[in-house]
């Protein structure tokens, strides 16, 4: 192996095993990071640290002593999720570690729409005043959460209204991240990367090409406010985890979401991936909507 350590948070989850494989195909000097390392993959080559939770300061800075890089998926949401991630950073700058790249959220703001973004806006805050450098990666919504929010009713239903949303595959934002990650030199230091898919459509648009895969009629059906936290009380879901729920769609609404940016070619040296070539990709994506038998 050549090169910098570099130590892969969220590595049983989408985005961090997908980029830690990606990083050890190279060659690269990888270490796996999670709350449980039972559930760490097993990728040839690469290390796995002892358990190591975001809020706890000295398990993170044993996971991380001797890494050059720290990739930082964001930690699932919690009302904590800012304290956990200021924690993880300032645990990674005592023990050495040069460089870190966050995964953030697009219009990551003070005063974004989605309730989440805040916190993504806050961790970044965070880490400009680390004494670290450092990327953000503002990824765009999942379009593999397109069919998953779709009910088996064939019903996409939220407040996005006629917004458009510029969704990200997990395999663009993965290919995206490791080109940044292999990237020893400075020129993505302090920057913000967009990723985005090609294009920004509607969720019904969205929708019409669920129906168009599936061979079903599959609707989007837009939501007030009001409609939409009634929708979602039957989960018994924490009140500000349902908040999130509804502003992400509030923010293609707000249309937060529409702006297509060119990070995803530019960095990977191909086209991002469109919806359509997703679905195409990933029929386990959309098996719920499949017509019986």
């Amino acid at each position: 192996m050549n090169g910098p350590l570099i130590a892969v948070t969220g590595a049983s989850g989408a985005v961090g095993g997908r980029v830690a494989r990606r990083l050890a195909r190279t060659g690269a000097p990888v270490r796996l990071l999670g709350r449980d390392p039972a559930r760490l993959p097993d990728i040839p080559g690469a290390d796995r640290a002892p358990a190591a939770p975001y809020g706890d300061g000295e398990a993170m800075r044993r996971a991380l002593d001797g890494a050059h890089t720290l990739f930082l998926v964001s930690a699932h949401e919690s009302p904590d999720r800012v304290r956990e991630h200021a924690t993880a950073i300032d645990a990674a700058v005592a023990v050495g570690v040069e460089r870190i790249v966050y995964v953030s959220f697009q219009g990551a703001a003070p005063d974004a729409t989605f309730t989440f973004a805040r916190d993504h806006w806050e961790t970044e805050a965070h880490l400009r005043t680390a004494g670290v450098r450092y990327t953000f990666l503002r990824d765009n919504w999942y379009q593999a959460g397109l069919p998953a929010m779709t009910g088996t009713d064939g019903v996409l239903r939220g407040p996005g209204g006629e917004g458009r949303v510029a969704a990200v595959t997990h395999e663009d934002i993965a290919d995206a991240a490791a080109a940044v990650l292999l990237d020893e030199g400075t020129d993505h230091d302090g920057r913000a990367h967009d990723l985005t898919g090609p294009e920004a459509f509607t969720l019904a648009e969205a929708a019409e090409e669920l129906s168009r895969v599936t061979g079903r009629p599959v609707v989007y059906v837009p939501e007030t406010r009001e409609e939409a936290y009634a929708s979602r009380a039957g989960y018994g879901a924490p009140e500000w985890e349902v908040a999130g729920w509804v502003t992400s769609y509030e923010a293609i609404a707000n249309g937060e979401l529409a702006a297509v940016s060119d990070a995803v070619p530019t960095l990977t040296g191909r086209p991002a991936t469109s919806f359509a070539d997703f679905l195409a990709a990933n029929p386990d994506s959309y098996r719920h909507l499949l017509p019986a038998g």
